[in-house]
């Protein structure tokens, strides 16, 4: 019977043996012979590319406002127009080791393998720049095993075929390199507006660290980050030898600036900004640029042949364009010591948002770009988008690290007291009532905190004078000292959280930065997050995603994204939204931002910082969130501007949005809060020509976000769609009960204001 035994499991070792060990032991050797021994190399024909076509990028109404195009085919370089420098960069950079191994670096994989298995981050990845030339040219970039051993396979035979050098040079002419750039000499041309046999060392390591994602390291988009990698770069080139101690030195002096005319251009690796002229409107442009390279990547943006339909309305984005050019005319920029005398520029953005639908009509990221004083960054996107449903702790950046990181943008501005909305809704969703009353007694101690900034007092006189309040009434008067108690109560985490159900993409908290000045603004956001989060209130607790799309077809008419339905998610109750209204509706009526109605429902919320470095009017109706936020490009307190002593959220910024959503909604009849907010017809016209002409009759609808209606996707000058409307009976939600405050506000030693 033992004997049995033995022989049936010596069977089965046999058994396991041969389907198992054999086989993995042959391919093994199959594989190990295809990449190391002297066979004769064959390789199948390139990957056909197909011709490059530009993607036209067009309004609501259709008309082309944009072209998206590659510029490789406008950048041909030779082989001894790239300079030794550069290649030595990318070579110390992508693949230390590409002069000494046969197209596959086993050591080096492994290597990465052990790295990324330890969680470790590193310079280099497991692919060569054979690998990686390969895959853009012979197998793609699909995840299989099967790809990847095919990769190697013809990364040792290509190796075996053409020398190093000329393996090099191909990499380097067809490498995408961010911003529509194919190749080294496109990138040079992008980015420092010179020859590629032109390019410093620093411009080099600049290139050379874009590689491994281009859209991540943007020298323009991401400055701190290129510059970061830069020197990573640099330190490599001086492990390898490349370079001498003191041209390391030297060049890591030369700082990534960005602008046309720095102040000390040899000590600086100067990035230009982009070309503005392609666009009636750069910012919102950059906007549809950004979000769609985010999401599909710049082949298919820039070469794709795509026809993008957006969101802009030219009628409202005109408007939105006069009210910032207006708020900002006569003024100059302040000449800051510090930063070498270079410009700090006064800024204004403006974002406007149909919360029904979540797409962006008017998008004004700072001055006008043709204004000689032309603003550096496109600051109504700041920094994320995207976010995930999770709060991140403990974590000091500008972005989670699970975030979808924005291509691009400022760092945003500090909402100030704006920011209280999120306070407010997280304790209305904890079941606090509104006619709660907390002490306003100013100073208030920050409990546990130690230091000189441990204390938070109000921005009104009358209002510090010790008095209990009731939430609604520190609402419509933007007391600080109530919110620092509020928050204290209900924890800075459940305002993180609420903030980004709503839609805030870069409320990252961390309890060793952020204490009580968190629920009054400390952090910097995007006035085009806080327009579609207080949208959600307009739309009763329903989220839709902010978007400049409509919709996308491809160069043989196949929808790419089609958002003629959009989709929201309920991330709040209806009782909440409908207080949230209600409470809003104090700091226009008789609160900070009194006298600055639009006779008709409307509801919103004035912000201000410390020192007033920014200033903010988050502004609503059911129809329309407009945010606008003014600040200078670096800190500088908003005084003496256009007449008005000291700039407050109540002031120029809420006679701003004010001007433009009078604008904005003329025609428009007004509808109340707790009536359905009236949506844009898009959609059905849409459909209705796609119907061929066919329509199946009347339809009573809501009215749209602005007088003029939509026009068929790749028109330039379609029919404009006229029709019957109807519009829902006006009922009247009353505003909170509340007591008057004072408005004549000033700095007495809090951290942020109203």
């Amino acid at each position: 019977m033992w004997r049995v035994g033995r022989q049936l499991l010596r069977g089965l070792v046999l058994f396991l043996v041969c389907t198992t060990v054999v086989p993995v032991v042959v391919a093994v050797v199959v594989l190990g012979s295809l990449l190391f021994m002297p066979l004769p190399a064959t390789l199948p024909e390139p990957r056909r590319i197909e011709a490059s076509q530009s993607s036209r990028v067009l309004d609501a109404q259709g008309n082309e406002i944009a072209v998206f195009e590659a510029f490789e085919q406008n950048r041909p370089v030779q082989q001894q127009d790239i300079p030794l420098v550069l290649k030595q960069a990318v070579v110390a950079a992508e693949d230390s080791r590409f002069y000494q191994h046969n197209g596959v670096d086993i050591r080096g994989s492994g290597r990465a393998l052990v790295r990324d298995l330890q969680g470790s981050e590193t310079l280099q990845g497991g692919s060569t720049i054979t690998q990686q030339y390969v895959k853009l040219t012979y197998t793609g970039r699909e995840r299989t095993l099967a790809r990847k051993v095919r990769e190697a396979v013809l990364a040792s035979q290509l190796d075996r075929k053409i020398d190093k050098d000329e393996i090099l040079f191909r990499y380097l002419s067809t490498i995408s390199l961010g911003e529509g750039a194919y190749g080294v000499g496109a990138a040079s041309e992008t980015y420092f507006r010179k020859a590629v046999s032109q390019l410093s060392l620093s411009e080099a390591a600049t290139i050379a660290g874009v590689i491994p994602a281009p859209s991540f390291y943007s020298p323009r988009d991401f400055p701190d980050r290129a510059e970061q990698k830069r020197v990573l770069v640099l330190d490599k080139m001086l492990e390898e030898g490349f370079i001498t101690s003191v041209d390391h030195a030297n060049a890591v002096r030369a700082k990534i600036v960005l602008g046309d005319k720095p102040a000390n251009p040899k000590l600086a690796t100067v990035v230009y900004p982009r070309e503005q002229a392609q666009s009636r409107y750069p910012y919102f442009v950059d906007y549809v640029r950004r979000f769609l390279v985010n999401k599909y990547g710049e082949d298919l943006v820039f070469r794709g042949g795509l026809t993008i339909q957006t969101t802009i309305e030219p009628d409202l984005q005109a408007k939105a364009e006069k009210q910032v050019a207006d708020a900002l005319a006569g003024t100059r920029p302040y000449k800051d010591p510090k930063r070498n005398g270079d410009p700090n520029l006064l800024n204004m953005t403006l974002s406007a948002v149909e919360p029904g639908t979540g797409r962006v009509k008017a998008l004004v990221g700072g001055r006008d770009p043709n204004d000689k004083y032309i603003g550096k960054v496109n600051r109504a996107l700041g920094r994320c988008f995207q976010p995930k449903p999770d709060v991140r702790i403990e974590v000091p950046a500008p972005c989670w690290k699970d975030q979808t990181p924005i291509e691009g943008g400022g760092s945003g501005d500090q909402p100030g007291s704006a920011f209280k909305a999120f306070t407010l809704a997280a304790a209305l969703e904890k079941g606090i009532s509104p006619a709660k009353s907390y002490s306003s007694a100013a100073p208030y101690r920050v409990p546990g905190c130690r230091g000189d900034k441990c204390e938070i007092n109000n921005a009104s006189d009358n209002i510090s004078s010790g008095g209990s309040l009731t939430l609604a009434q520190a609402t419509t008067g933007s007391v600080n000292v109530v919110y620092a108690r509020l928050a204290a109560e209900i924890g800075n985490k459940a305002i993180a959280e609420q903030a980004t159900k709503l839609g805030m993409s870069q409320v990252w908290l961390s309890p060793s930065v952020h204490g009580a000045s968190y629920t009054l603004g400390a952090i910097e956001v995007a006035s085009l997050d806080m327009a579609g989060a207080y949208g959600v209130f307009a739309n009763r607790g329903v989220r839709v995603p902010n978007t400049p799309i409509i919709k996308i077809v491809d160069r043989d008419g196949k929808v790419v994204e089609d958002n003629l339905d959009p989709k929201g998610e309920r991330v709040m109750t209806e009782q909440v939204a409908d207080t949230m209204n209600g409470l809003l509706r104090g700091p226009l009526e008789s609160g900070t931002a009194k006298g600055k109605g639009i006779d008709r429902p409307a509801a919103g919320k004035t912000g201000s910082t410390n020192d007033n470095f920014d200033a903010w009017f988050v502004g609503y109706t059911p129809n329309l969130s407009t945010a606008v936020s003014m600040g200078y490009d670096e800190g500088q307190p908003l005084k003496g501007i256009k007449g008005v002593a000291t700039v407050f959220g109540g002031t120029i910024p809420a006679s701003t949005w004010q001007g433009f959503m009078k604008q904005a909604l003329e025609g428009v009849p007004p509808t109340d809060f707790n009536a359905p907010p009236p949506v844009s017809n898009v959609e059905d016209e849409t459909r209705r020509r796609e119907r061929g002409g066919i329509d199946p009759g009347d339809k009573r609808e809501a009215i749209a976000t602005s007088p003029g209606g939509p026009y068929e996707l790749g028109g330039t000058g379609g029919r404009q769609v006229t029709g019957t409307r109807t519009v829902a009976p006006t009922t009247t939600v009353p505003p909170p009960t509340s007591t008057s405050t004072s408005t004549t506000r000033r700095s007495v030693g809090g951290l942020f204001g109203n």
